[in-house]
């Protein structure tokens, strides 16, 4: 073999390697040549002459091919070579490996040696494939070893605890949190929903990307970066582990003084009203968050999609490229505190996207970035991701992940108590019940589980029904409009709160209520709910109690989600005190705490900076 290819299996470039004697003479020395021609003379004795020479070309070029498509054999045979080779064997090792007879003499020899194989003739191919299914079985008996009696489960075990960190099965077999907030890289690239529906070429096409002059890009699970960005350099963002506890890791990002600076500048910027003052920010410094989710609002409104999601994209990149070793974007165990300005903009970049994916016709997908910002802070949820969860889950008919969600939450968060939970799950069971697979017993149980839920849910929210059917283009029966408990007076008389709740359900998922067997089972279901209105059911005034009681005013989450959703039914519904504050779309509705206080004070100084003022209270007051 020539030095060359011996440098290609070795994983080595010219110039790379340190010059040696040994290596220059391998493959052309005369006790190498000497047993290549005693080799070919035995293939020869046994071959037909027509087939000598084919044979041999064939034989060196199936030997190139395999050793070149494995560049870890060669690492592999040192330690899992365990039988005596025959010298023809030993001859080929050493014109691959370069070794010598010193070398081969560390190797162990078992005491049962290999039996001789018949007279016929073995080509080389046929020596590697052996020598393949050798180290196959030895790497199984090497893992049967190390796992006992094939338990999966215990490998898996030793593996996150050397990695310190508890993640979870992708069945989600699980009845905690993690399970259900548990993400799929793969599923975090639309390309893989979108190969899903229209094929690998649809989605790619032919084209093939131009290796020569191409940046060198970090590789991502979020965004893919382009060619056409601009030649990434840190902005000044960083990332710090805080604590881990109960294997829960608790992060937070963290600004230079330099990209500090570049914030005011960008708040000069908004308020100037200008937009070609942002334009010329993000020309000094092209990954700048702030700035991105900006003028991506900007491009959205002049109706520009394509700049809108490039903007993004960038900001994710941004962000990725910033995360801490230890941050995993899959597992549900890492924590990002809202109130902490630094980490908001991470959430509406993952919300942004999300919901442009959304929009898209990649709902998959955009259901993996709504379970990763909730597991970011599933306590607090800050941006009401449970509003919107549900939705996602229908629209990519994850009608199992939906039930196991509502299961697993419902006894410490009470779902029920969310117009949206209440709907979706009827109407994720009775999406069950129609699939043609199911056992006809089990289908008529699903059936029956899914038509009590609905009608739970109408005598729960009675202004749900005729705004659904409003926008479903459907005119309600005479008896359904006449009747007080789904009149006019059920909206009226319900609290504020709940009227936004009911908008914004109602606004976002009608689309999923248009379809002609649905519309059917809820009819029937509206008419069971009045003959147990009339017929005095007491359920129907414990509802009419909670709802009084439980949706006096909504939190400030719920306000922020209806804020991003900009469903035009929900918006309207928001009380004052919300929409007369100033909004802002890079940091729409901020905590309280820190929000009003540092508009205030930068309102007077320009050069205010809130960390510092703090500090000085925390010091005065001690």
């Amino acid at each position: 073999m020539s030095t060359r290819a011996l440098r290609r299996l070795r994983g080595k470039q010219r110039g790379q390697e340190a010059l040696d004697l040994g290596d220059l003479s391998v493959g052309d020395s005369p006790e190498e040549q000497a047993e290549a021609e005693e080799e070919q003379l035995d293939t020869a004795n046994v071959s037909p002459p027509s087939n000598r020479k084919s044979n041999n070309r064939k034989a060196k070029k199936n030997k190139a091919q395999k050793n070149f498509s494995n560049i870890y054999e060669l690492i592999c045979d040192a330690d899992n070579e365990t039988e005596e080779l025959s010298p023809d064997e030993k001859a080929e090792k050493n014109q691959i490996s370069g070794l010598d007879e010193n070398d081969n003499s560390d190797i162990v020899q078992p005491g049962q040696k290999q039996q001789q194989t018949s007279t016929e003739s073995l080509s080389a191919d046929r020596v590697k494939k052996k020598k393949k299914k050798k180290k196959i079985k030895a790497a199984s008996e090497n893992v049967q070893g190390a796992v006992p009696d094939g338990n999966t489960d215990l490998l898996w075990d030793n593996l996150e605890q050397s990695n310190g960190l508890s993640l979870q099965n992708a069945d989600c077999r699980g009845c905690d949190r993690r399970s259900v907030l548990y993400v799929e890289h793969r599923n975090l690239n639309p390309e893989t929903e979108l190969k899903r529906y229209f094929g690998a070429r649809a989605v790619l096409g032919d084209q093939r990307p131009r290796q020569r002059n191409r940046q060198f890009h970090r590789s991502t699970w979020m965004t893919s970066p382009k060619d056409s960005w601009p030649r990434f350099s840190r902005p000044g963002i960083s990332m710090t582990l805080l604590q881990s506890k109960d294997g829960i890791h608790y992060f937070t990002f963290e600004h230079s003084r330099d990209y500090q600076q570049i914030q005011f500048k960008f708040l000069d910027a908004v308020e100037s009203m200008d937009p070609n003052n942002i334009v010329a920010l993000l020309q000094l410094n092209p990954y700048h968050i702030d700035s991105l989710l900006q003028f991506s609002d900007v491009c959205r409104m002049q109706e520009d999609q394509e700049m809108a999601r490039d903007f993004i994209g960038r900001a994710l990149y941004s962000f990725e490229c910033a995360v801490h070793p230890l941050f995993s974007l899959t597992s549900g165990t890492s924590r990002l505190d809202y109130l902490r300005p630094e980490n908001r903009a991470f959430y509406l970049a993952l919300y942004k996207h999300m919901m442009f994916l959304e929009k898209r016709g990649c709902p998959r997908t955009a259901l993996e970035y709504c379970k990763l910002i909730l597991s970011l802070d599933p306590d607090s949820d800050p941006l009401c991701m449970l509003l919107i969860i549900d939705f996602l889950m229908l629209r990519s008919r994850e009608y199992e992940s939906l039930l196991q969600l509502y299961q697993d939450w419902e006894e410490h968060r009470n779902l029920f108590q969310l117009p949206n939970f209440a709907f979706s799950t009827a109407l994720c069971y009775f999406h069950l019940s129609q699939q043609e697979d199911m056992d006809p017993e089990e289908s008529h149980k699903q059936r029956c589980k899914a038509d009590q839920m609905l009608q739970n849910a109408l005598i729960m929210f009675p202004g749900v029904l005729m705004p659904l059917l409003d926008l479903c283009s459907v005119q309600p029966d005479a008896t359904v409009t006449s009747h007080a408990f789904f009149g006019p007076k059920s909206q009226i008389m319900q609290p504020p709160a709940l009227t936004e709740l009911t908008a914004l359900y109602v606004g976002r998922t009608y689309n999923l209520w248009r379809e002609a067997p649905v519309m059917l089972w809820l009819e029937e279901s509206v008419k069971e709910v009045l003959r147990r209105v009339d017929a005095k059911d007491p359920i129907v005034d414990d509802c009419q109690d909670k709802r009084q009681q439980r949706y006096r005013s909504a939190p400030r989450n719920i306000h922020r989600h209806v804020l991003l959703s900009e469903i035009k039914e929900a918006t309207s519904s928001l009380p004052l005190e919300v929409t007369t504050q100033p909004m802002m779309s890079f940091d729409p509705l901020a905590p309280i705490s820190i929000s009003t206080l540092a508009l205030f004070f930068r309102s007077l100084m320009p050069n205010f900076n809130l960390q510092v003022m703090l500090s000085t209270f925390h010091f005065s007051v001690t």
